[in-house]
């Protein structure tokens, strides 16, 4: 008998509290291993539309239901009894006559039964137009191309800009992004046919909302994380990025909460499952990112313990450590400290001109980034994302002072970051051997250009060695390259997601008015905003300007407190301000609601019981239900630091990129409900978050 779990099965799961969900896993366990157990107590729902619905007894009040045919046994919901019967008796699952794929349908009997409420607060004049229809254009074998329920095609003609949400989600995930592209515009092309007999649980839409579990090892993991349901159900275009074989070096995109890590970590089990007794290195920028990877991992391979004995995960930073220790022993890394003083030394003998911000930056994103060791070298070398002109004189005056710096460098024996991934590539560059056959790189738009030089080493164009995650938008720690130059070609092998499953479709796209439509790297490949869609609508981002910073700590205080009320948990709630400065702002906020605050470090994650408040860059990979970002002053957004340490002017550009870019990062961590405050007169960028999106 094959036994499978519903996405509807994981979701409901979630809502019950711990002992609940405890009592409900044995149930399930006994199902799997024997489902026709004398001491399981099976129920037929005679007023479910779908005969095949049962009710298994978990307790005196909880109830798991269950699809239940001769071949088969599907967990499709579990609640408290009346709920549970309820959520049966409008359902069903069958066979849709179009596409092909299994369905859980919700029925529609009559007009009253669903409510479609207009979110229009104010009532709109009697004299007003009526808003215009999105599909009535559509025929309904069209609409039922798309995986519309015959029975929800009528509605669906008729829904407008104000009805679109209420309606979608009673359909397939399948329809609701089909109709979301339709609404914006998007040319979307039904899938194609499939054959009468093939089966519909195979069918790539029905394999994103139901898994058959072989083992008991299988259903203990989804049963472990159901709020993790992409470790079960993978979208079938996430899934057709993870299993196609590449020619050489690939790469995926998309706005933040499209699915990017979901693919970089079932990409890299994918490679170590295929090719048997390769290692396969999955990577980050940061330590705290790659923990996350780490156990996200384990979760996806906790019943095949050697397969996961040959996924590496680690950060950029503790890869280059520990491959340099085993190769050369172990670095001495220089600070960026100790790098700033040796430059203002040497530039003091030299009798610079140039001040300190200029060196440190020409030093950081051309000389070191580039591993330049000779005069020929930074003569020749073309200064992208340096936007200051320097002439030959100068040129030459530059590298007298980097040059003695370099050489103060060997001398202590002291390399930098960028010195050891350089070194690495030589080495193998050089080397038949390679530590790993395979890599996978997640929030690659951070990637710098040593870092890449590693990487275009290590993979060269071999087919599927290297695959990148990320996105142009979210790059806040470096300046553009050229990927292609390095020897990393993603021409024809990259792709971009466009369906988001984290973000409501009002932060979404409020977000998205922070940033330009479409960016386009070094390389000339744009990344497109345009065609994105939220699959869940809800409340639309708060922006507040204060007149003083206690008032601003006061409003959010309140906020916080309120969605603690709403049932939101601590570790579901986020505070994220620009810089160490304003963190005394969140803690006193976290506090006047409350509750506990966990600072978020490099080394500190979220932890259950606390509120997590941070600076934004730590704020990349993570996820919450409700977020605040604070102190969006004008001072602070753009960082005034910052634009003091800029030597010319058309480096502002730069600056001012990625400081957007880090609001948007902050902002697009809420799932559901977003605050984002400030004190008079604000950040200049707050107009833009205003405004929606492309």
């Amino acid at each position: 008998m094959e036994f499978r779990i519903a996405d509807t099965f994981t979701d409901s799961l979630g809502r019950l509290t711990a002992q609940e969900q405890k009592a409900v896993k044995t149930t399930a366990f006994d199902l799997q291993m024997n489902p026709s157990a004398p001491g399981l107590s099976f129920h037929k729902l005679d007023r479910a539309k779908d005969t095949n619905f049962w009710s298994v007894r978990v307790n005196a009040d909880i109830r798991l239901i269950v699809h239940r045919t001769a071949s088969s046994l599907l967990l499709a919901y579990v609640d408290h009894h009346d709920v549970a019967y309820k959520w049966a008796e409008r359902r069903k699952i069958e066979r849709h006559p179009t596409t092909g794929a299994m369905q859980l349908v919700e029925v529609r009997e009559r007009v009253e039964e669903i409510q479609i409420f207009n979110r229009v607060e104010a009532a709109a004049p009697i004299d007003a137009a009526p808003k215009p229809m999105l599909f009535d254009n559509l025929r309904k074998f069209e609409l039922m191309s798309f995986g519309v329920p015959a029975e929800w095609v009528d509605d669906v003609r008729a829904a407008t800009e104000d009805t679109l949400f209420d309606i979608i989600k009673h359909l397939p995930q399948e329809a609701q992004e089909a109709l979301l592209k339709l609404a914006v515009g998007e040319k979307v092309e039904p899938p194609p046919a499939v054959s009468v007999d093939a089966d519909p649980f195979a069918h790539p839409d029905a394999q994103r909302r139901f898994r058959i579990l072989t083992n008991v090892e299988e259903l203990q993991r989804a049963l472990d994380y159901p709020w993790d349901k992409w470790a079960v159900f993978l979208h079938p275009a996430q899934r057709e990025l993870v299993e196609r074989d590449y020619s050489g070096p690939a790469r995926v995109s998309g706005s933040a909460g499209t699915g990017k890590t979901i693919v970089a970590l079932h990409r890299a089990v994918h490679l170590a499952r295929k090719h048997d007794g390769a290692r396969v290195l999955l990577t980050t920028f940061s330590e705290t990112l790659a923990r996350s990877l780490r156990a996200k991992l384990r979760q996806l391979t906790a019943s095949e313990p050697a397969l996961a004995g040959r996924l590496v995960t680690q950060s950029l930073g503790a890869l280059a450590r520990d491959l340099y220790a085993t190769t050369f022993g172990p670095p001495k890394i220089a600070s960026q400290e100790f790098v700033a003083q040796l430059l203002t030394q040497a530039a003091e003998a030299h009798g610079s001109k140039f001040s300190p911000q200029f060196l440190l930056g020409e030093w950081t994103d051309v000389v070191d980034a580039w591993g330049l060791a000779t005069w020929d070298a930074y003569r020749d070398v073309s200064r992208l994302g340096r936007k200051t002109r320097i002439g030959g004189k100068q040129r030459e005056a530059l590298w007298a002072i980097f040059a003695e710096v370099r050489s103060a460098l060997v001398t202590q024996e002291a390399s930098t970051p960028s010195d050891i991934f350089g070194r690495l590539a030589d080495h193998l560059a050089k080397s038949c051997e390679r530590p790993f056959e395979f890599a996978v790189v997640d929030e690659a738009q951070d990637l710098g250009v040593a870092e890449a030089r590693f990487f275009a080493a290590l993979g060269g164009t071999r087919a599927d060695a290297l695959f990148f995650a990320g996105d142009l938008g979210q790059r806040i720690f470096q300046q553009p390259f050229s990927w292609k130059t390095l020897g990393i070609d993603v021409r024809g092998r990259s792709h971009s997601l466009r369906i988001n499953y984290r973000t409501s479709h009002q932060i979404r796209s409020q977000a998205d008015g922070l940033l330009p439509s479409s960016i386009t790297d070094v390389d000339g490949a744009a990344e497109s905003r345009r065609g994105t869609v939220s699959i869940f609508d809800g409340p639309p981002p708060v922006v507040r300007v204060f007149e003083s910073i206690d008032a601003e700590i006061r409003a959010v205080g309140a906020w916080l407190s309120e969605r603690l009320k709403e049932g939101r948990q601590p570790e579901e709630i986020a505070v994220f301000v620009r810089s160490e400065q304003q963190l005394k702002r969140a803690q006193a906020a976290v506090a006047l609601a409350g509750a506990a605050a966990v600072e978020l470090t490099d080394r500190i994650e979220t932890s259950a019981g606390g509120i997590a408040i941070g600076v934004m860059h730590l704020a990349k990979g993570l996820e919450f239900r409700a977020v605040v970002v604070m102190a969006c002053d004008d001072d602070a957004l753009p960082l005034q630091e910052r634009i003091e340490t800029v030597a010319d002017d058309a480096d502002l550009e730069e600056v001012y990129n990625t400081e957007r870019h880090l609001l948007y990062v902050a902002c697009t961590r809420a799932r559901d409900r977003l605050l984002v405050v400030g004190v008079a007169p604000g950040s200049e960028f707050l107009d833009d978050f205003k405004k929606e999106g492309r």
